[in-house]
Parts: C-alpha cells; structure tokens; sequence
C-alpha cells in the first residue's frame, strides 16, 4: 500500500486532511450517504446557510430542513435522522462534541453509531475528519478498489474491508489514502468502464494485470 499511496500522491497532489468542525462534519457525511458528492455538497451548503448548530438543527421544522437537503436524496430520512441526532447531542453532550472525539477509538465510534443515521462509515469519517484519528473509512469508491487491488474479498463487509486496508497502510497515511483512492475511484478506476490505460498503479494491481493480459 505504502507504494500505492507514493505513486496515487504524485498523480493527485494537494489533499490535506484538514480538521473540521465535529458537528458540520457529522452532518455532512450524513448527507453524503447514497448520493453523490456534488449532490450531497449542495444540500450541506443550503442547510448550513440556515442552520449550523446542533440548537438551530433541533429546533427547526422538519418541513425546512426536507426542504434544504432534497438534492442529497432519501431527504425524508436524512432530515429525520438530522433532526433526532441534533436534539441528542443537545441533551447528551450539551451541543458540543468535542468530549467524544478526545474518547478512545473505539468509544467514540461506538458513541457516534448510538446516534440517528450514524453507521460505521459515517462514523470514521467523523473521527478522521474532526478527531484527526488515524482511521480508514470505507466508502463505495474504496470498497471497489479494495477488491480489484486484491486486499479484500468481495464478501468482506465493512469491518473486514477497514481492517485489511488500515493493516497494509503505513500508520499516519490512513486518511490520505481514504482521499486518494476516492479519487482514484472517482476519476480512473469507476465501477463501470474502468480507464486501465490511464491508471497510475496499473502494474500495482492484479484487475489491470488481468485485462492487460486478456487485451493483448
């Protein structure tokens, strides 16, 4: 991995893993769940121009909130779920999350899923993203390369998946290369009509070996 990652950073430079805020974040990734990133982008920017507390979030009508994150998809849930996990980090943690992201690992990720729409995947990116711990998260794009860069089997389930990839990946590159192979996946190696010849790591994986050998 520690190769991948060497080869991925001089074909996309420039991603930082920047700390944001624990609460923003947290809602942003749960508007990112099922869409893509441009439409999940859109519906954060609306919802925040309006309501960027937990407070504000609790406190609003669920017909507003359905209203300003519709481009994400699944609007109805995900404002449900906005709403119910606003009034429980209120109740639970006085509106403020940072006491969790300076828990251990694994209770903070346990507090985070206690919450309203929170998986496990929406919680590693909090925790990466806000709490700059040393995680994987596992998102489609990174699901697919996974398996076709033959650290995964594709019955591997979230949790099988993040331990494989954190075990290959040097110790302080797990976020960057969460963003990498999200770009990666993205731009080159999409789910349908992969673009092999275009691929940085095209010797590094075992599908682009495959389709070499059966295209000659």
């Amino acid at each position: 991995m520690a190769l991948i990652i060497k080869r991925l950073k001089e074909n996309f430079p420039g991603f930082v893993a920047e700390r944001g805020d624990p609460f923003l974040t947290l809602v942003r990734t749960v508007l990112s769940q099922n869409t893509s990133s441009k439409n999940a982008e859109a519906a954060f920017r609306r919802l925040v121009e309006r309501f960027r507390t937990p407070r504000e979030l609790a406190a609003a009508d669920l017909r507003e909130i359905m209203r300003l994150v519709k481009p994400s998809g699944m609007y109805r849930s995900k404002s449900r779920s906005l709403k119910l996990l606003s009034g429980q980090i209120l109740e639970r943690y006085g509106g403020d999350l940072g006491a969790v992201m300076r828990m251990p690992y694994p209770r903070a990720r346990l507090e985070l899923m206690s919450l309203p729409g929170v998986g496990h995947k929406t919680a590693d990116v909090v925790l990466a993203f806000a709490g700059g711990r040393d995680v994987l998260p596992v998102d489609t794009h990174v699901f697919r390369l996974s398996r076709r860069l033959g650290f995964a089997g594709e019955k591997d389930g979230y949790e099988e998946v993040r331990r494989k990839l954190e075990d290959a990946t040097p110790r302080g590159k797990r976020v960057l290369a969460h963003l990498l192979l999200i770009q990666l996946g993205r731009t080159v190696c999409r789910a349908r009509n992969p673009r092999h010849r275009e691929c940085p790591i095209l010797d590094l994986c075992p599908t682009a070996q495959a389709w070499s050998c059966s295209s000659l």
